[in-house]
């Protein structure tokens, strides 16, 4: 069962997601239409980022994905071969 611990970290994971994920939505939808000298553009990084951000997070996943299925299959092949 759950504690009131993994409950908190919980709620501060999909807190956070929500957050990014608004945040996000507002950068790449929204600012577009905004007049470019209008006060809410100096909250945001430069256009370009909403792009290389998310591919350098996917890079990322990918790297720590194959990573971790790499050592799993070389494990598993390393203790074959003992048995």
């Amino acid at each position: 069962m759950a504690t009131g611990a993994d409950h908190a970290v919980g709620l501060g994971l999909v807190g956070f997601s929500l957050l990014l994920f608004t945040y996000y939505t507002i950068w790449v939808i929204v600012l577009p239409f905004v007049d470019s000298d209008h006060v809410v553009h100096s909250y945001f990084l430069p256009r370009e980022y909403s792009v290389i951000l998310p591919g350098i997070a996917a890079l990322i996943l990918l790297l720590c994905v194959g990573t971790f299925i790499g050592i799993v299959t070389w494990k598993n092949r390393k203790s074959k071969k003992v048995n």
